[in-house]
């Protein structure tokens, strides 16, 4: 699904990504856990376009991700949310979702200029699309409250749900419970949980709640330094100590 190979990236000679080497299988939840500072960010930003790489390659299927814009890696299939969540505040939860929806015909310039009766019948399609995005990750009830006004978890949902819009096939997912409250991570895993094992999703996610990881995950990746330090089986990375109180302490 994701190959990385020797991937490298340096910022004023310090190197945040050194020599890393990650496969993700498909119809996996993988976490890349690991201190503030580890790189893990950077490896995201790295392979969806929003940075260059020093070497190294990254590949989704047979094609390279790398040299490619953000859109580009997106329309390939791979989405992503962000630690501060990109909402835009002042619009609804559904217009969110809605703009997250690929090939819409009013991005033509045509169609932009001139109003045609299938672009009517498009968006009314995409808005039932939009709701049932956010019928999927419960938050039917709040489709045309404004973002701002969500609560954080809330808000974390309907970045996924946005994600989902575009169809991907991969989710790269930055800290999805940081910051939530018991309840709605477990909302979250069970929303997770579920694009994986009935929608056929794959999840490459970074987070720090531990517990949360080794619940969610089927595999481990742990980094420090730049460097991939460890990974394996979430009972494997449960069970090493060092570990545990070197890198998520």
């Amino acid at each position: 699904m994701l190959e990385i190979r020797n991937l490298v990236k340096s910022f004023d000679g310090v190197q945040a990504v050194q020599d890393v080497t990650i496969s993700l299988s498909p119809g996996r939840i993988t976490s890349l856990i690991g201190p503030n500072g580890a790189g893990k960010t950077t490896l995201f930003n790295v392979v969806t376009g929003f940075l260059s790489p020093d070497s190294g390659t990254a590949t989704y299927g047979s094609v390279s991700l790398l040299g490619l814009s953000p859109w580009r890696v997106t329309r390939l299939g791979v989405s992503r949310t962000f630690q501060n969540l990109r909402l835009f505040r002042r619009l609804t939860a559904v217009e969110n979702v809605l703009l997250g929806i690929q090939n819409q015909q009013g991005e033509r310039v045509t169609n932009a200029l001139f109003r045609f009766s299938t672009s009517n019948h498009e968006h009314t399609q995409n808005v039932e699309k939009a709701e049932k995005l956010l019928q999927f990750v419960g938050l039917e009830d709040h489709a045309h409250a404004l973002a701002d006004n969500l609560s954080y978890g809330q808000q974390k949902l309907l970045s996924i749900a946005c994600c989902l819009a575009t169809e991907p096939r991969l989710l790269l997912l930055d800290e999805p419970v940081a910051g939530v409250q018991p309840a709605m991570i477990e909302k979250i895993e069970a929303v997770l949980k579920q694009l994986v094992r009935e929608q056929e999703k794959t999840v490459f996610l970074i987070e720090h709640d531990i517990d949360f990881v080794l619940r969610v995950s089927d595999h481990v990746i742990v980094m420090d330094e730049g460097k991939k330090v460890v990974e394996g089986m979430p009972a494997a990375i449960r069970d090493n100590s060092e570990i545990l109180e070197a890198y998520l302490s």
